[in-house]
């Protein structure tokens, strides 16, 4: 749900270059690579920032004082610092200027290499073109997204207390949990016996036997984890169990067998909570309201599948308008629902917390 920020001003130039490039491409496209010369410019990274060239050769600005720098005939302005130096999350009031120096160095990188590609006429290259294309219909798709979920309202007192009193395992009952965990690969016939097989097992080991015996594929991994960290099904099922017990639970390939081997109460109060889950159910109120939206949109428009798309487009347009927010919708969407334990993510909650990882 959350960028990740990015603390800058003590970064080397080659470490900012490959930083900028992260929280600079709109649609994560591409990257400046690494410390020789300008850097070696990825091809995605390089579409971009002519997507962002284009788009000045298209209408310039008259000059004025917002020139920050001259990169032979073209200019870089205080508009593009300022783009980049909202991306830095956590930036410190007397970090600014030493944060604007390094970000001009990358912009001027950055333009030597446009400007270069310009000359081999990679704007002009087919693939280039295409990648131009996905980056205006990602910039837009979000500015959409970001635009119809400005409306959202922040939720109540009352709404924040029923999240935090809904969920004990993430908050009153939050537990760090010592884990050991197999993924397993298995038919649906292979799934019961091993079923079967944990209502008798003691340990890990025992199940690993079995699973050796029956040559069935597995991996095995351990680890400590807060219950943030934990799938919302995996919260469930081991919140409700004792140290040494095993917990099963279905996957499309198989199955994952977890172990409660220890854990300690490490609980959570509601003020320590709220900044977390009031950004919980705002981000979940403006997935919803794209969800509700692009449902409406798809309802409206006319939708024609063409060529071999065509056979399922029934089913297809069907699932999509049931689901809500397409693919491409979902990816425009700033707020994505978050995969880990009821929505909060480790990242949403930390920050919620003012822990720093």
């Amino acid at each position: 749900m959350q960028e990740n920020s990015i603390e800058i001003s003590a970064m080397p130039r080659s470490a900012l270059r490959r930083a900028v490039g992260r929280v600079s491409r709109v649609s994560r496209v591409g990257r400046v690579g690494n410390d020789a010369g300008v850097g070696r410019v990825g091809l995605a990274g390089l579409v971009l920032a002519l997507a962002l060239s284009a788009c000045g050769d298209a209408k310039k600005e008259p000059a004025a004082s917002q020139t920050a720098v001259r990169v032979n005939k073209e200019e870089l302005t205080v508009h593009q610092i300022n783009l980049l130096l909202q991306q830095q999350r956590g930036l410190k009031p007397e970090q600014v200027d030493v944060a604007s120096r390094r970000i001009v160095e990358f912009l001027i990188d950055q333009e030597l290499a446009v400007q270069r590609s310009k000359e081999l006429k990679l704007d002009q290259d087919g693939r280039v073109l295409l990648q131009l294309e996905a980056a205006k219909r990602e910039v837009l798709s979000r500015a959409y997204a970001e635009k119809l979920g400005e409306s959202v309202a922040k939720p109540s007192p009352e709404e924040v207390k029923k999240y935090y009193d809904d969920k004990p395992a993430l908050f009153k009952e939050r537990r760090v949990y010592s884990l050991q965990e197999l993924t397993v690969e298995a038919t649906p016939a292979q799934l019961v016996a091993l079923k079967e097989k944990l209502a008798q097992a003691k340990t890990m080991n025992d199940v690993v036997q079995h699973l050796r015996s029956n040559n069935l594929r597995f991996s095995g991994d351990q680890g400590v984890r807060a219950a943030e960290q934990l799938p919302a099904p995996v919260l469930d099922l081991l919140s409700k169990t004792q140290e040494g017990q095993m917990t099963w639970l279905p996957t499309p390939a198989g199955a994952v067998v977890t172990m409660h081997v220890s854990s300690r109460l490490d609980p959570i109060d509601e003020a320590r909570a709220t900044p977390a889950i009031e950004l919980f159910l705002i981000n979940e109120a403006k997935r919803k309201r794209l969800d509700g939206d692009i449902k409406a949109l798809r309802a409206a428009a006319r939708i024609e599948y063409v060529g071999k798309f065509a056979p399922a487009a029934s089913a297809a347009s069907a699932a999509a308008a049931g689901a809500g927010a397409t693919p491409a919708a979902a990816g425009a969407a700033a707020t994505p629902p978050a995969p880990a334990a009821s929505g909060l993510t480790a990242d949403t909650i930390s920050q919620g917390l003012g822990i720093k990882k």
